[in-house]
């Protein structure tokens, strides 16, 4: 159904991780040097749509580098982005079910939680040697001389002992610089061989050339990386003992630090060629994700967008989050929509529906809606403001500034689509509706914006319909119980069923009663 919001079960929908962790999903988005993009979508935009739960949703990505890609794609709103290459992937994909079973148990390689820091190896600083370091050259050649002459002079194992003890120091010291790597350079031989088995398979044969380069440059650092892995996958008491060895030779001649140092310069270099591999496989897993949730789909199209703003219409459009939503369509005719209706009629979840589909069209080309023809552009939303304590600003101050954030950025020349739920519900009647219909026409008068805002004041029905398209929600009181269509209807709402609900839940006669007095009351007011 439309009005009732039902959160995505992982089980159900197939969702390729058991746990989502977002600090990590999202650094690579957060990191990112996003330069040039039509917008990246903040975190009002975010709660407002229910994002996480969203991604939840579209996520079939069988790796940690794909999940984070996507994670990002679905964030970014690129005014120049051809989706032809990703179509191509998908057509791929379809044709080719031996390749793309191929290349997800690949993927399916980068899958442990240390692959989420492939990314910080080509978006983070690395560390610098201390200003000291040539004391740990001096200690590594005191140490070698020392067990060089124990050969010869047993005496001297006591002093080599002493430097055993003051090399520890240093090896522990050491040992936070080369934890931060530990989960990331360790992989990135699997991560090489992943993209050239993938890169033999004449996927995306313009990046090839690329990739190739990019895959035999991080390879010439394999002995050095080589080294990094030492301290993984003990299986036996034999490597144990190996292990406990190489660690106290480690430790006497501090190789760790003499090495580290020596492989961050040389991986510092190599930044790009990190970069380029992690958004082959992430393009590659992406585009495997958005084929799997079309497929599973009850179905969606490609958009048309369009570049003038006026030109929006769908339909039987849905939410992908609700089982058995109800589809609804809508031609826009060149003004603003503004939906009526009492609440669990439908309003809020139909903002929402809306909007996630103008995003996923412009971020994934996938809506999931029969037909889908909009102007490419930014969307903004006010649908779950809340106080901010911490802060001490009130609810109604909170509004105040989302929605002059919103007045600003409807002066720019870009396209812009703007959500409002209930808007100014914080504030007395009077001056909501007043504030409300001042907000709104100033908002609409622009051929650049188009508003969708829900009310449950249906005077500002009257008051904007030389900008706004009326529509409404209603419920159907039959045999004492509420019904809910969750249809879109053109016009404003006729019937009025607050009171009614009252009585029909049993509320006291006394109260239904009172109310009804004031209700004609404040009518004749108002009139």
């Amino acid at each position: 159904m439309f009005g009732k919001k039902i959160k995505t079960n992982p089980s159900e929908n197939k969702v390729t991780a058991d746990d989502f962790h977002f600090d990590l999903i999202d650094y690579y988005f957060k990191h990112k040097v996003h330069r040039d993009n039509f917008q990246i979508i903040n975190d009002r935009i975010m709660n407002d749509i229910d994002f996480q739960e969203l991604f939840i949703f579209i996520d079939r990505t069988r790796s940690k580098i794909g999940q984070q890609y996507l994670y990002d794609q679905l964030l970014t709103i690129d005014e120049e982005i051809d989706f032809k290459e990703q179509e191509n992937l998908i057509d791929f994909f379809i044709e080719n079910e031996g390749k793309k079973i191929k290349i997800q148990l690949l993927l399916s390689k980068l899958k442990k939680r240390e692959a989420y820091y492939i990314s910080n190896l080509f978006l983070d600083g690395y560390i610098s040697k201390p200003k000291w370091f040539w004391v740990i050259r001096m200690l590594f050649a005191i140490s070698l001389i020392a067990f060089i002459f124990t050969f010869f002079y047993a005496k001297i194992f006591i002093l080599l002992f002493f430097i055993y003890l003051i090399n520890m120091t240093v090896y522990f010291w050491n040992k936070r610089n080369i934890m931060m790597y530990m989960d990331s350079i360790p992989l990135l031989l699997i991560f090489c061989n992943i993209a050239k088995e993938i890169n033999k398979m004449e996927i995306l044969p313009k990046s090839k050339p690329q990739v190739f380069n990019s895959i035999k440059s991080i390879l010439n650092l394999k002995s050095s990386i080589k080294f990094f892995k030492l301290n993984t996958g003990v299986t036996s008491e034999f490597e144990a003992v190996i292990l406990f060895v190489w660690e106290n030779i480690k430790i006497l001649f501090l190789l760790e630090p003499l090495t580290v140092f020596h492989v961050l310069k040389k991986l510092d270099r190599k930044r790009e060629d990190i970069q380029t591999l992690f958004e082959y496989i992430g393009k590659i897993d992406s585009a495997i994700s958005i084929a799997s949730i079309r497929q599973e789909a009850p179905y969606y199209c490609k958009p048309n967008l369009s570049k003038t703003v006026k030109s929006f219409s769908f339909t039987d459009i849905y939410h992908p989050l609700i089982p058995n939503c109800v589809p609804n369509s809508l031609q826009t005719n060149g003004k603003s929509v503004l939906l009526t209706g009492s609440n669990m009629s439908g309003k809020t979840t139909f903002i929402r529906t809306v909007a996630i589909n103008v995003l996923l069209a412009q971020t994934i080309n996938t809506c999931f809606a029969k037909d889908l023809e909009l102007p490419q552009s930014r969307l903004f939303s006010a649908v779950r403001i809340t106080d901010d304590l911490l802060n001490d600003k009130s609810y109604y101050f909170e509004e105040v500034l989302t929605i002059k954030d919103m007045v600003n950025e409807s002066l720019s020349e870009s396209n812009n689509i703007f959500f409002l739920d209930e808007i100014f519900k914080g504030t007395n009647t009077v001056e909501r509706i007043a504030a409300g219909k001042a907000v709104l026409s100033y908002l609409a008068k622009s051929d650049n914006n188009i508003v969708f805002v829900s009310t449950h004041d249906i005077e500002l029905a009257d008051l904007l319909n030389n900008n706004y398209d009326l529509y409404h929600f209603t419920e159907v009181i039959q045999n004492e119980q509420i019904h809910f269509d969750y249809k879109l209807k053109q016009g404003n709402l006729a019937t009025k069923n607050a009171i009614r609900i009252l009585e029909i839940n049993d509320y006291p006669k006394e109260i239904v009663e009172d109310a009804k007095i004031t209700s004609h009351l404040l009518m004749r007011y108002t009139n």
